[in-house]
This record gives structure tokens, C-alpha cells and sequence, in this order.
């Protein structure tokens, strides 16, 4: 993997999360909320950092899937062995709410395995990334944007490996804000009868797959729709963190760039032994 396309995922993420916060702050901004054809919202910001990111990413010979982008037909996509998978705010509910819940997600996916996984937290100034056979890693309180001279080894030198060190007695699961199924309900109370006591955790966006990578939770379960591009970035860092995200039932990994985007339901948890 080239350490270009790493920093610039990086670059793309941090401009996106400035473009986002830049309306987030301002009291006087409406957001601009718009409605999608499935009835989820859309907002000025999911526009401004998609355009941030497309900016950046067009730099490279890969092609973009960003959820506000054209979704080319899958005669078109299936050709490309390598693509970045984008969702310019992930967790707009959370951000119309105001509660600092949301992200930026950049991915390049091979092969139909996603490699390279970006993820920042615009609020918390908190930025994940990782990549395939170096590591997986949580920089906290990092300036956008990163100096252009900035290499891939001073960014970890900067950061924490993942998983980070953690002491605890009980077991964690992490689930949706927004989206807890009877099904995922049903799962937290296997859980329970399994592990004694669970810790349920509440939260928005792609930062559930992030606290298992980084070890503050041991599992997420997502018995719910999502799409290719709200689980691309947090799946390869959660591989690189020696996680895995699995279908639910199988011992199958999620797959990208599928002709259908919707992903199936999945469980964030370390990798299993065989």
C-alpha cells in the first residue's frame, strides 16, 4: 500500500470533518435538510464534505463510491478491483441532533476486502486509521490538516496502536443509537445469560465498530440495514486491530462492491479461532 493514499484518506477526512464542523458550529445555520428517496435525511454538510473529499481522492487512479455520489451501474463497478467506498457524514441524524455522534468514513477496498480504512471524529478531534499489514491506530486532538509534508510514520508516531491497553471485569457490548432491533435485543439477552453481567453501550455512526477495535467494547452487533459504505473504513480498521467483521450466522466476512450495496447483518468482534 502506498503511503500516498493513506495520507491522502487522511487529508480528505480532516478537510471534511473542517467543511462539516464549520456548519455544525455556526448557531445561525439551518442545515439545509433535505430528504432522500428512502426518507433519510440530507444536509448541506453531507454535500460540502463530499465535495472536500472528491476533491482529493479524484487525485488518485481509483475510482469513488460516496454515498452523495452517483452510484454507477454494477456492469460499470464490477471492473474495478480497486475503489474507495466513502460515506462524507456518516451518522446525520446524530449531527441534526446535535450530539457530536458522527463521522467521516474513507475506505479503499481490493479485491472486494477493504485495506485501508480512515475514520475521524469531527467534535472529539479523534481520527482512526489503519491499514492492511502495518496496524491499525487512534490519533487524539489532531490539527487539520495534517502538515503537507507529513509521512505515514510521523502519523504513528503521533498515535496510539489499536487495541489500546484496557482493564476491565464485565463484558461491553456496543450498539445503535438510533436502530436497536428486537433481534439485537434478543442477542444482548444470549449475552447475559452467557457472560453474567453486560455493559450496553449506546452509540452513533461508524464509532461502534471503532470502540471494538480499539478494545473498549468486545462486541457490536448490527441486526439492522446499512449500507456498504457505513461499515467499509471501520472494517478494515477493526481487521487490522485483529477484529473481523462477520455476517451474522456465518463465518463470513461483509463484502464490497457488491451489486447490491446493502450490506447483510454483521457482528463486530475478534477474529475467531479456527
Amino acid at each position: 500500500m502506498e503511503q500516498k493514499y493513506v495520507m491522502a484518506a487522511i487529508d480528505a477526512a480532516l478537510k471534511a470533518g473542517e467543511n462539516i464542523l464549520s456548519i455544525y458550529d455556526d448557531p445561525a445555520s439551518d442545515f439545509e435538510i433535505e430528504r432522500k428517496a428512502d426518507n433519510s435525511p440530507l444536509t448541506i454538510a453531507d454535500r460540502k464534505a463530499h465535495e472536500a473529499i472528491v476533491a482529493i481522492l479524484n487525485d488518485t487512479p481509483f475510482p469513488v463510491l460516496s454515498e452523495e455520489g452517483k452510484h454507477l451501474d454494477y456492469e460499470v463497478r464490477r471492473k474495478w478491483d480497486t475503489l474507495w467506498i466513502v460515506d462524507p457524514l456518516d451518522g446525520t441524524k446524530e449531527f441534526i441532533k446535535r450530539n457530536g455522534e458522527f463521522t467521516v468514513n474513507i475506505a479503499l477496498v481490493q479485491n472486494s476486502v477493504p485495506v485501508l480504512g480512515v475514520i475521524y471524529v469531527p467534535v472529539k478531534r479523534v481520527l482512526y486509521f489503519a491499514v492492511e499489514g502495518i496496524g491499525a491506530y487512534k490519533c487524539s486532538g489532531i490539527v487539520a490538516p495534517v502538515g503537507k509534508g507529513t509521512t505515514l510514520q510521523q502519523m504513528i508516531k503521533e498515535s496510539e496502536l489499536m487495541p489500546l491497553e484496557d482493564v476491565r471485569d464485565h463484558f461491553i457490548v456496543v450498539a445503535s443509537r438510533s436502530h436497536l432491533s428486537p433481534e439485537t435485543e434478543t442477542y444482548i439477552a444470549d449475552l447475559k445469560k452467557k457472560h453474567g453481567s453486560v455493559e450496553l453501550i449506546s452509540s452513533g455512526s461508524s464509532i461502534k465498530i471503532c470502540l471494538v477495535a480499539e478494545g473498549s467494547a468486545d462486541v457490536y452487533p448490527r441486526f439492522a440495514p446499512t449500507m456498504e459504505w457505513d461499515t467499509a473504513a471501520g472494517h478494515a480498521i477493526a481487521r487490522a486491530a485483529g477484529m473481523e467483521v462477520y455476517q451474522a450466522g456465518k463465518d463470513e466476512p461483509l463484502r464490497y462492491n457488491k451489486e447490491d450495496l446493502l450490506n447483510p447483518w454483521f457482528i463486530v468482534e475478534p477474529k475467531r479461532k479456527h
